[in-house]
């Protein structure tokens, strides 16, 4: 596993390139996907979930994904990890992520709405009180 510093510049262009593949309009896409990539994130492999994920919604010509980033979700010994949204039904975390497992992710989950328990590390969303 590589532990290559992201410079500032790769960050625009992985949010660049997240833009150019994704709609960005309020309720337009089918699923949200977010690649928690803050920096315990990143160092386990975020960026290598990132690339999968975008090369395959460009692959299979998907347009109706949102794609989106966001810091650190607390765990940091599960990272690399993404959670998906598909619209009336509850987010799901995974945890541990790998480029295959990415791929299979997309697959199932977001395209065909079935979610892959063995990647899951949890379902809803997390409530403060």
């Amino acid at each position: 596993m590589s532990t290559k510093k992201l410079t500032i510049q790769e960050l625009a262009r992985i949010r660049e390139k997240t833009k150019a593949m994704t709609v960005l309009r309020d309720g337009a896409g089918r699923a949200k996907v977010t690649v928690h990539m803050g920096t315990c994130g990143i160092a386990a492999g975020a960026r290598g979930i990132m690339d999968a994920l975008l090369q395959e919604i460009e692959s299979r010509a998907v347009q109706d994904v949102i794609v989106t980033t966001s810091g650190c979700a607390g765990l940091c010994n599960r990272e690399p990890m993404v959670t998906v949204e598909i619209k009336d039904r509850p987010p799901v975390k995974y945890a541990q992520l790998t480029p295959e497992k990415m791929r299979r992710i997309l697959a199932e989950h977001v395209l065909e709405g079935r979610v892959v328990a063995e990647y899951a590390l949890a379902v809803g969303s997390e409530t403060m009180y």
